[in-house]
């Protein structure tokens, strides 16, 4: 008589998505997966029962009292908990793939639709803790796939949907693009753990890794510093697997505007050269954003002659840029961009005359709903008002920007330079009113 194998003891999906379970599985901390298990709502016995350990020795290691090393026992565990091959440093398992029974817990499951929905809801109220764990959750999930030696297979849609994403917002609010194209992303990681050709796995890596580097540039616009620095890790290292210098490059020269503007002009410079040495010198647009985003740090860190002469070395690229790569989108490097970032790194420089100049064309080539775009080169021209000594008119502007934009807007980077504004200011002058006025719409 046949004996059946025994039934898993599956855990309950919402495990799968928290981060003290996630950090377990990764680093296969035994001891923690069973006693998590244990608390929501497995019984030792039934652990046992599932993986073929007594139930005994399952209560040790899950009191510390012990471990587990062996493969053969990873994979049993990996079966009978219904735990993902990835998440323990596996190949894919065959249920997997296979699996028949939806899981009790499953309404929302993998589905793209709900998982959309999902993503939207959680982020609908802004980066909280539980929307900051959504996107954390599925990057890490990304990441883990990365980890794994197996090809991909085909993905032509989301290619396409990684290039819609690079035009931007299009005037919807940052988090509602945000959820979406996570949820896009989260459909990458089954393709990691699929075998397919190197030459398809190349793509799947390329695509993460623009679509991780666009979520962290939408994460740095609202001011979550710490979560984009997660995505960009992850786009980096998608990219290096991609074998795709020049999206390499991108990846870090958009890296170091993370650094750039929250307070960290020195190792903005540095990321940005190093995304210079990796473009190499062909005018790309990589190569190009690397020496603007560089020009903008050096100008931070009170070294004009650097400044100048990557401002002189972004205006020799742009010049030679073929027309797919200034075309207007996050992946590239157009015009408009281009005059964004010289308009920041003049502001800077105390070079008003030509700041304006780079201000007025980039403004000509901003579409009304580029509301991200438009707001900093207000600030960067009130800035400038107040290089140029009329500091009340700068902090009007100001004032009349922020009060503008709605709450999606009113956060990260726009108030970061509102507030870089007001810093600038001297403390004598902090006591009139328009300037009074500056500082209570910052701390409102």
């Amino acid at each position: 008589m046949d004996v059946l194998p025994p039934s898993p003891a599956r855990i309950p999906r919402h495990l799968l998505t928290d981060p003290a379970f996630l950090h377990a599985t990764r680093s296969r901390d035994f001891p923690a997966i069973f006693a998590l298990a244990h608390r929501h709502g497995i019984s030792f016995n039934r652990i046992g029962e599932a993986t073929g350990i007594k139930a005994e020795r399952v209560s040790r290691i899950a009191r510390g009292e012990g471990t587990v090393t062996a493969l053969d026992t990873v994979e049993r565990i990996a079966d009978a908990l219904r735990i993902p091959g990835a998440l323990l440093g596996l190949a894919a398992r065959p249920w997997e793939h296979c699996s028949l029974t939806p899981h009790p817990e499953s309404d929302d499951g993998d589905d793209p639709m709900n998982r959309r929905k999902l993503l939207r809801g959680a982020l609908a109220a802004g980066l909280t803790a539980p929307a900051i764990t959504a996107l954390s959750t599925t990057r890490q999930s990304l990441d883990s796939a990365l980890a794994a030696d197996t090809p991909p297979a085909d993905l032509s849609d989301l290619e396409a949907a990684a290039e819609t994403y690079g035009y931007g917002y299009h005037g919807q609010a940052p988090t509602r693009v945000l959820a979406d194209l996570v949820s896009d992303f989260a459909d990458l990681r089954p393709m990691l753990v699929t075998p397919q050709p190197i030459a398809t796995r190349v793509r799947v890596c390329r695509t993460a890794g623009q679509m991780a580097g666009m979520a962290a540039i939408m994460l740095h616009d609202l001011g979550a510093r710490k979560e984009a620095r997660g995505w960009f890790a992850t786009a980096s290292r998608a990219a290096r697997e991609s074998g795709d210098r020049q999206l390499h490059a991108w990846v870090l020269a958009r890296s170091a505007m993370l650094d750039l503007n929250y307070g960290a002009p020195q190792a903005a410079a540095a990321r940005a050269e190093q995304a210079r040495h990796i473009a190499g010198t062909r005018p790309t647009a990589a190569s190009t954003l690397a020496a603007a985003v560089a020009a903008r740090a050096y100008a931070l860190a009170r070294q004009p002659d650097q400044a100048r002469s990557s401002v002189a070395a972004a205006d020799a690229y742009m010049e030679r840029l073929d027309a797919g790569a200034r075309a207007d989108t996050w992946l590239t490097h157009g015009e408009q961009k281009h005059h964004v970032h010289l308009s920041h790194a003049f502001t800077v420089l105390g070079d008003t005359r030509r700041a304006r100049n780079s201000q007025q064309r980039a403004m000509e080539l901003s579409a009304p709903t580029s509301t991200m775009t438009r707001s900093l080169l207000t600030i960067d021209a009130a800035a400038c008002d107040h290089h140029d000594g009329d500091t009340e008119q700068a902090c009007r502007r100001a004032v009349a920007v922020l009060n503008s934009l709605p709450a999606a807007y009113r956060t990260g980077l726009i108030h970061q330079r509102a507030t870089d504004l007001y810093r600038s200011i001297p403390t004598l002058q902090h006591r009139e009113d328009a300037v009074r006025q500056l500082r209570d719409v910052l701390t409102a």
